[in-house]
């Protein structure tokens, strides 16, 4: 199966929706094949026995912001929107503007820090067992990380079922 991200008019239908400030959405969709015009696709293996949930959702780091070294329950595609990030993950280092899409796989564990310049935010959708519905799904790699202070926020916009 091949989840993708698009960036298309406001009012179009198909996929999840995030409406950006210039008129545009992105969109989110699960696909037999990739689309012509996605910003971002990836193949993923989803359990056909497991239920599975696609949340959306945005984080916002002020200035400085670092979310340590963690892992999520499912995979998920990152829009930033503004400020920059830098993400390391699997040996590789990548830095992301805004406007730019990445993936991360859940498993693999991510550690993401943010400019020290300015605030910075991304929106993701991530799709997740049906079980973490409502739940905090970051989980720390060291277990020390776990009590240091978050600065970033994370606001929920969106989860509902998703039909394989």
């Amino acid at each position: 199966m091949i989840f993708a991200l698009s960036r298309k008019p406001h009012g179009a239908r198909n996929g999840v929706a995030h409406e950006l400030e210039d008129g545009t959405s992105l969109h989110w969709e699960l696909l037999d094949d990739a689309p012509a015009d996605a910003l971002l696709s990836v193949h993923v293996d989803l359990d056909e026995s497991v239920e599975w949930l696609l949340r959306v959702d945005r984080v916002d780091f002020p200035p400085g912001g670092v979310a340590y070294r963690h892992t999520h329950p499912g995979p998920g595609i990152r829009y930033l929107l503004f400020g920059s990030i830098r993400i390391e993950s699997g040996g590789e280092t990548h830095e992301h503007g805004p406007g730019e899409p990445w993936f991360e796989s859940g498993p693999e564990p991510v550690l993401a820090t943010t400019s020290a310049a300015e605030p910075s935010a991304f929106v993701r959708a991530m799709l997740l067992p049906r079980e973490w519905e409502g739940k905090r799904t970051i989980r720390y790699v060291d277990p020390a990380d776990e009590e240091k202070p978050k600065l970033q926020r994370a606001t929920v916009f969106l989860e509902q079922p998703v039909t394989l």
